[in-house]
């Protein structure tokens, strides 16, 4: 989860977004790994899973470069 202390304002690309999707869809990885992982609040990543559902984020065509669960995420 989000560290203590100031808040951080980043605006995150698409690209990002549709990639953090992509890993939260890998079987047996939870959205809160993810999310910590990528140093990014895990209502955020939901938010971007729910865009994506409703076709505002474009996930197709993201490759995850031969991404298989943990191993991916932890080379994050």
């Amino acid at each position: 989860m989000g560290k203590p202390g100031l808040r951080k304002t980043h605006r995150y690309s698409n690209e990002f977004k549709a990639t953090a999707v992509k890993l939260s869809d890998v079987p047996g990885v939870l959205i809160q790994d993810v999310a910590q992982s990528l140093d990014i609040h895990p209502f955020m990543l939901s938010r971007w899973r729910k865009e994506a559902r409703e076709g505002i984020i474009v996930t197709k065509g993201i490759k995850l470069n031969g991404v298989d669960g943990w191993i991916g995420i932890t080379k994050l």
